[in-house]
């Protein structure tokens, strides 16, 4: 990783990256331990150099392969409903990598992070990029996202960062007892949906919260 776009651009956007934590205070996210780690993850580095002055703007912007790295509210908006709900975050999965930003800011926060992206491309840069940060609390692998990644299930939590029409009965039976879905959903009209299994049973509680949108949740991977 250059050093100096590292040091330099991570320097001179403290102040900004403060800035876009004050934003996401007044939108509504009160969670101080995930707002401290968005704080001190430097966002630009999972973008491309021409991108990177847009890196602490409250907005998606694009990666690649038809990929987005999602807006900063929605991933704060995210981590906290999981951190909120879940009753343990011993064993999280992530469906859809992408840059590898919201995968590092749930890593700080849970003990152990599956990741699966169907992008291969995708992968390889994400895994590099959050090795050199340093990160080693990460499993990573090439997986139609929709299938998530039963052998090393169940989990506790499961945060989907891209929407299906419907919720997928695999990500449902990956759960934990009470364990936590956290999904965009929907074809024309997304939604953030939360999946709460209930107990160790094969019920669960569907809640919609609010209007998002995602890149759609495809099948396949792309080498």
């Amino acid at each position: 990783m250059d050093r100096l776009r590292q040091e330099g651009l991570g320097m001179t956007s403290q102040r900004t990256r403060n800035r876009l934590i004050q934003r996401l205070r007044e939108e509504g996210i009160a969670n101080e331990e995930v707002l401290d780690v968005m704080a001190s993850t430097p966002r630009h580095l999972f973008l491309d150099e021409a991108l990177a002055i847009r890196a602490y703007e409250d907005t998606a912007l694009p990666i690649g392969y038809g990929q987005t790295i999602s807006q900063p509210y929605i991933v704060a908006r995210m981590t906290e409903l999981l951190l909120s709900r879940a009753k343990s975050l011993q064993r999280v999965l992530e469906v859809g990598t992408g840059s590898g930003y919201q995968t590092a800011i749930l890593a700080r926060l849970v003990e152990q992070l599956y990741s699966v992206e169907r992008v291969q491309p995708l992968l390889q840069t994400a895994r590099q990029r959050l090795g050199e940060l340093g990160y080693s609390n990460i499993e990573y692998k090439l997986s139609s996202g929709g299938f998530g990644w039963k052998e090393e299930g169940p989990y506790d939590a499961i945060l989907a960062a891209a929407a299906p029409a419907m919720i997928p009965d695999e990500l449902r039976e990956q759960l934990a007892p009470n364990g936590v879905l956290v999904i965009p959903v929907g074809a024309e009209q997304q939604y953030l949906t939360m999946v709460t299994r209930r107990e160790d049973s094969n019920k669960f509680d569907v809640e919609k919260l609010e209007a998002v949108r995602f890149v759609p949740l495809l099948s396949g991977v792309v080498r």
